[in-house]
């Protein structure tokens, strides 16, 4: 059955098309994102939603997202989106942050030129009648610092424009290199360092606990006399409060905001203020723009839903179109080893480990720790997925470690999943085979070779004759059919271990014929999605 999509926001009629062309079904109501009453009657018959920032994605609404997999954001902002209630629900959250970059960045410019020029002000009076030339006196931009605080994808285009107007810039990120800074052409400085120094100040960061008021009263004290800042990037970077009396007192000389603590702006103490210019949050408002982000969220929700691929995703980790065809054995693996510990564990679980070794440890490691900790996670709440499974092992206080190292033994690469419980702990090991098919190479420090199956059993018990002819008397007098049987034993006389390969669940009274034996310490049922 093909996935359907609901877009219920205002997207292009090529976004839409790419997903019947990938052969998605979709459904188009582009006003429906404004009345949640029937987002929320409708939601739980979709796969997939794209969406731009008409529509607000509550817990309410996600509530009713049964079937739900995916949110697209045609563009960057996510605001309107609940993250940590779609993380809980096991929603991925992806947005579209390239595709409206140089639309940003070419706004933050203008709004520069805008502020240094007086141009708003200037053209306002000019329509009036009046020629008021000696009243709008601006500043040049050649050989200013320009102060840019984040220098990443829009900002990095900010830079290098800046560069070509014979700006002098500095930068303040603490993600930017040094050796990257240089490559700029820019320099990268501390905080204090920029705001003594920019005659100008541009913001291109995301609006976070770090970031939050950035630029507040105390910084903004700090600043060069004359300064003029820009903020097309978020509201609540800046203390608009602040700003507004340092605009009266003449310490700012000018200020330029596409973007506004409170959004739509209705009041604001920075309107009406001489030589402040202010948009309604224009940065990503030009065709280009928005048809890019547009097309861009319809390939990133359709990779997913018929890949696997994960783009752009904001609480899952990134899996190329690439990756997702090498590592979904992989995936595959590491999510039976968690089941299988998973099942086999009945305590709270205190602490996960997982183990890389080889080829394993060269791969997307956060999205392979994700499906192990869902199969774990699977046995304390069967609605679990790769997106929901970290956030729960948080919630529960469970500790994460993960180990990597080079090929050790016979196989290219493995992993190994430990869980820690106050009473035990307990390991698996798996491998990929030449063939994609996941195996379990190691139970409990003992090597075997095993074929994952839908059902198994897996015993143990003390290595004496009889083992494998009971479990197969057992199975054929329960009418249940062997597709492989593995065993293996610490050394002769020790523990040994058999995991069975089954065509159907092993009935409750087959179990209790095998316990009545008095030869097994452990008769345990497993179930693995191997779809």
């Amino acid at each position: 059955m093909a996935p359907k999509v609901l877009v219920s926001d205002k997207l292009s009629e090529t976004a839409v098309q790419i997903f019947r062309d990938r052969g998605i079904d979709v459904d188009f109501m582009p006003d429906l994102g404004k009345d949640k009453d029937k987002l929320a009657e409708v939601i739980g018959q979709y796969d997939g939603l794209a969406i731009r920032s008409a529509t607000k994605v509550t817990p309410a609404i996600l509530e009713k997202a049964d079937k739900l997999k995916v949110i697209g954001r045609a563009g960057i902002g996510t605001d309107n989106v609940d993250k940590d209630a779609a993380s809980k629900k096991g929603v991925i959250v992806m947005n579209t942050p390239f595709g409206n970059m140089i639309t940003t960045a070419e706004h933050a410019i203008a709004m520069m030129f805008a502020v240094a020029r007086q141009i708003p002000e200037a053209s306002t009076s000019t329509h009036a009648g009046k020629w008021e030339k000696s009243k709008f006196m601006g500043i040049e931009l050649t050989n200013k610092t320009l102060g840019v605080i984040g220098a990443g994808n829009i900002g990095g285009i900010v830079c290098e424009r800046a560069l070509g107007l014979k700006m002098k810039v500095v930068a303040y990120d603490p993600y930017l290199g040094e050796e990257k800074a240089a490559k700029m052409g820019i320099e990268k400085v501390e905080l204090e360092d920029l705001l003594t120094r920019a005659d100008f100040i541009t913001l291109h960061v995301p609006l976070t606990d770090q970031t939050r008021n950035v630029l507040s009263r105390e910084n903004l004290a700090k600043t060069k006399p004359g300064v003029r800042i820009v903020n097309c990037a978020r509201g609540g970077l800046v203390d608009e409060d602040a700003l507004a009396e340092m605009l009266k007192s003449g310490h700012v000389a000018g200020a330029a905001f596409d973007v506004f603590s409170q959004e739509p702006a209705k009041d604001n103490p920075l309107f009406n203020l001489p030589n402040v210019v202010c948009t309604p949050h224009l940065g990503a408002a030009t065709t280009e723009a928005q048809e890019n982000v547009a097309l861009q969220v319809a390939e990133q929700i359709s990779n997913y839903l018929l890949t696997g691929a994960v783009e752009n995703a904001l609480n899952m980790p990134n899996v190329t179109a690439e990756e997702a065809k090498v590592m979904g054995p992989w995936i595959k693996l590491a999510g039976h080893l968690g089941s299988f510990i998973g099942q086999m564990t009945d305590e709270p679980v205190k602490a996960i480990n997982i183990l890389y070794d080889g080829v394993a440890a060269e791969m997307n490691l956060a999205a392979l720790n994700c499906a192990s900790i869902a199969g774990i996670m699977k046995k304390f709440n069967p609605e679990v997925n790769m997106v929901s499974a970290p956030v729960i092992a948080k919630e529960r206080g469970v500790q994460i470690s993960t180990t990597n190292q080079e090929k050790s033994g016979v196989f290219d690469g493995y992993i190994k999943v430990t869980v820690v419980t106050d009473k035990r702990e307990r390991s698996i090991g798996g491998t990929v085979f030449s063939d994609g098919k996941p195996r379990f190479i190691q139970i409990k420090g003992i090597n075997i070779d095993a074929e994952v199956g839908a059902h198994m059993l897996y015993t143990t018990n003390e290595d004496v004759p009889g083992i494998i002819g009971t479990l197969g008397q057992t199975m054929g007098e329960s009418g249940v059919n062997i597709a492989n049987f593995t065993l293996g034993r610490a050394g002769a006389g020790g523990e040994a271990i058999a995991l069975l390969y089954v065509d159907e669940p092993v009935p409750a009274e087959a179990r209790a014929k095998l316990a009545e034996t008095g030869l097994f310490t452990q008769i345990k049922p497993l179930e693995f999605d191997v779809a």
